[in-house]
């Protein structure tokens, strides 16, 4: 099928949906973001109606006065009907009065709405087109981060490490998972690498931006703790070596030395912290940087 002719116009609305046949009625759906909730709540309202055989033509973006001539225009050739979400009370009002000049019939799904929850909270909408297309990209951007972060847990994918906003290191117990799933619910995706004493760290740590990379440390008697802890949680009194104090401090200074050499890698001390601390001051470091993910927005995460 092709693409129907839009309004003529040096400021034309962008027309994303097709005009099955000329047989059918059409409603325009006018936006001032994408038009999905005009486009879901007329097609479910529609569903109503089964006698009726209707095609949509959808104009995403609406901002200017321009804009809304063109499409009103358009729609007054067969007087189709005119659906719109529109922020702006002063474009929403310019829209009614041209329609009902051309005889053209619309529906505004928002205003109402706008007002009645306006009246309800006793507050004033922001009036910001395109805050909802900005919340479902962080939504969705969120689960990729968190996806992301499940794959890299604890060393197993190191593929596309590339593509991590921060890679944590360190030793069995200093919280790297915890960590990162935490992160990760922030919009940041991370891959965490355990250090093995008596193993190389993989190659794909040193091909990627080093100021990514994070180090954890911790006190060796907080650790002992926190494994001898572990084991009794597990049924296990004895763990070899996992929380004996000599290996414990053996494993920390294998770590710390590691960190030494690569001055590049920030490290964080994790001894008797809360999650949230150590994940707050990640965040400041890695937005300090200007390497933190942005919103939608532009806005850096925080």
């Amino acid at each position: 099928m092709s693409q129907s002719k839009g309004p003529s116009g040096p400021d034309r609305p962008e027309r994303i949906e097709r005009s099955p046949g000329e047989d059918l009625r059409r409603v325009i759906i006018v936006s001032d973001g994408t038009g999905e909730t005009a486009a879901m709540t007329i097609k479910a309202a529609m569903a109503q109606f089964e006698s009726q055989r209707v095609y949509y033509t959808r104009y995403k973006n609406v901002r200017t006065e321009a804009q809304i001539d063109a499409i009103c225009d358009d729609a007054s050739v067969k007087k189709d009907l005119i659906i719109l979400t529109i922020v702006s009370p002063e474009l929403r009002l310019y829209l009614a009065d041209r329609a009902t000049k051309l005889g053209v019939p619309s529906l505004d799904l928002l205003g109402p709405l706008l007002a009645g929850l306006s009246a309800y909270f006793k507050d004033e909408p922001v009036l910001m087109a395109g805050l909802l297309r900005n919340v479902n990209e962080k939504y969705f951007e969120k689960i990729d981060a968190m996806e992301y972060t499940i794959r890299h847990d604890d060393g197993k994918d190191l593929t596309g490490l590339e593509n991590a906003d921060l890679v944590i290191l360190g030793i069995s117990r200093t919280s790297k998972t915890p960590l990162s799933m935490y992160l990760s619910h922030q919009g940041f995706r991370v891959a965490n690498i355990p250090l093995i004493s008596g193993f190389e760290l993989p190659q794909e740590i040193f091909a990627i931006d080093q100021r990514k990379i994070v180090g954890l440390t911790i006190d060796p008697e907080s650790l002992t703790t926190i494994r001898r802890s572990r084991l009794q949680r597990l049924g296990s009194d004895k763990g070899g070596d996992y929380a004996d104090p000599q290996k414990v401090a053996y494993e920390i200074e294998y770590a710390n030395d590691l960190f030494r050499k690569n001055r590049r890698w920030a490290v964080f001390n994790v001894t008797g912290k809360a999650l949230e601390e150590t994940a707050s001051e990640i965040i400041k470091l890695i937005t300090s940087r200007r390497m933190a993910p942005k919103d939608p927005s532009g806005t850096p995460r925080s």
